[in-house]
């Protein structure tokens, strides 16, 4: 399976979530012992910059999860799809095609 899909693919966003969070806390615990001011700040930048792709990791995810879409395009899906539409307008030759779908232009 090339990708998971629905509610299923939006809650396996929590992974790289904590990866992002647990690598945010390690920076904040060398912070601790950094002297220079200059380091300090840059640290800081790092950790807000770590959470806020947390943020957008696990909020995109739940919002997948939430309206049942897939979390990310399956290039192989469609394929599938594509594949299906054209095994369907094979046993149906009589169906009009509707515009937009593959070989439609065909048959014009």
């Amino acid at each position: 399976m090339c990708c998971m899909m629905g509610r299923l693919g939006g809650y396996f966003a929590l992974i790289p979530a904590t990866v992002l969070l647990t690598v945010s806390f390690f920076v904040l615990v060398t912070l601790q012992k950094i002297v220079s001011e200059k380091l300090k700040f840059f640290g800081v930048v790092i950790v807000v910059l770590l959470w806020l792709s947390a943020l957008l990791v696990f909020s995109s995810g739940m919002s997948a999860a939430r309206t049942n879409r897939p979390f990310m395009r399956c290039p192989m899906m469609e394929m599938m799809k594509a594949k299906q539409a054209l095994m369907d307008r094979e046993q149906a030759p009589g169906m009009p095609m509707r515009p937009g779908m593959p070989g439609s232009e065909k048959q014009r």
